[in-house]
C-alpha cells in the first residue's frame, strides 16, 4: 500500500513507464511488488489492468532470499472510478490509490482532492489546475 512505501524503497528507480494516458485518470493503485527483473514490463497477475510500472537502475540489488527486485506497479480494477464513474469510488478512493500526477521516479504518489473525487482545492485553483468535467 502506498502509505507503507518508504523513500529508501524507491531509491533505485530511474523511470516510471505509463502504459496509458494518466491525464484521463483521477487515481491509480500503487503497490510494491517482488519482480524477477529491474527493467521491462512485468507480468501482471491481478484482476483489472496494469497502467504503469517503475524501472530500476543497475545499482538495485535483488533480495538474497528470493532473487527478486522490489518495484512499484500501478494498476486499476474494473470497479474503479475510470470504469464505473458512478460506482463504489465515485468519491473517495481505495487505500492504495494516489493521483498519478504526483508520481515520479523515487517519489511515491499522494492522494489529492482529484484522487478523492472531491472539488478542486484553493491551492489547485491558484495554480490553475482544474478537474475535468464528467
Amino acid at each position: 500500500m502506498s502509505a507503507l512505501i518508504e523513500p529508501q524503497q524507491l531509491s533505485h528507480e530511474t523511470d516510471i513507464v505509463w502504459l496509458e494516458d494518466i491525464e484521463t485518470l483521477d487515481y491509480v493503485r500503487q503497490t510494491l511488488d517482488r519482480l524477477a527483473t529491474r527493467r521491462g514490463k512485468p507480468a501482471y497477475h491481478r484482476a483489472g489492468r496494469m497502467v504503469g510500472y517503475a524501472v530500476l537502475g543497475p545499482g538495485a540489488r535483488s533480495s538474497r532470499a528470493s532473487g527478486t527486485f522490489l518495484r512499484r506497479v500501478f494498476w486499476l480494477l474494473p470497479h474503479d472510478r475510470d470504469g464505473q464513474p458512478d460506482g463504489l469510488y465515485s468519491s473517495g478512493a481505495p487505500s492504495e490509490a494516489v493521483d498519478p500526477r504526483t508520481i515520479a521516479a523515487r517519489t511515491k504518489g499522494y492522494k489529492t482532492q482529484r484522487s478523492e473525487g472531491g472539488p478542486e482545492s484553493d491551492a489547485m485553483r491558484e495554480l490553475g489546475i482544474t478537474l475535468p468535467k464528467n
